[in-house]
């Protein structure tokens, strides 16, 4: 196997093997012109790193959430397919490198969240569904690949965020509803499978998802 060149094996701000240096407007030019050379002499030499290709989703999708399972395999649920918002779901196996179907939520949604609780099942909270921000949430069992309801939060919501705590709870914060920027919090107990409000944030604010 050839030996790659030691091009990108930086030490802090340098990408190559030289001496370290300030990095200034003067050498920073050339420290980005030598860069930029040495990505271009990999290309032209086949040496540069390339993304394998995965099996493709049944379903092209986007604002969708993907959780990775305690078995290695990852579950995409939800998101829109530029025009409705889905409630379909799919496993994806990396060591077959497969997806396979997973069952439907109850309710199509984007923007929402997906967490894993302790005991292997996946919370689904809030997000946008047919009629706005809603406040509904879905467990998801993949060891019989099947939803059930979850008790609803008290506020619809949409870009918000969902934090497992260290005793299992999972902290849903802010977001957006129709009435704008959200700063409630609640936090859902999977044992009880209740909710309840927690103090504010000083400021309502969401997390807007990746472009």
């Amino acid at each position: 196997m050839k030996k790659e060149p030691d091009y990108f094996r930086h030490e802090e701000t340098m990408c190559c093997q030289q001496p370290h240096q300030p990095i200034n407007s003067k050498n920073g030019i050339r420290f980005l012109a030598f860069c930029m050379a040495a990505l271009l002499t990999l290309f032209a030499n086949g040496q540069a790193h390339a993304w394998p290709l995965a099996g493709s989703m049944a379903t092209a999708r986007m604002d969708h959430t993907a959780t990775l399972l305690p078995d290695g395999r990852t579950l995409i649920v939800g998101g829109s397919d530029g025009g409705a918002n889905l409630a379909s779901a799919e496993l994806y196996n990396s060591a077959t490198n497969s997806w396979s179907a997973a069952a439907s939520m109850a309710v199509g949604r984007r923007l929402h969240t997906a967490t894993l609780l302790p005991d292997g099942r996946i919370l689904v909270t809030g997000g946008s569904g047919n009629f706005g921000a809603t406040a509904s949430a879905e467990l998801y069992n993949p060891a019989t690949n099947s939803w059930s309801a979850a008790a609803s939060m008290a506020t619809g919501r949409v870009m918000h965020t969902a934090t497992l705590l260290p005793d299992g709870r999972v902290l849903v914060v802010g977001g957006q509803s129709t009435t704008g920027y959200l700063a409630s919090a609640e936090l859902y107990d999977p044992a009880s499978n209740d909710w309840s409000s927690i103090a504010s944030l000083t400021n309502g604010r969401y997390s807007p998802p990746p472009i």
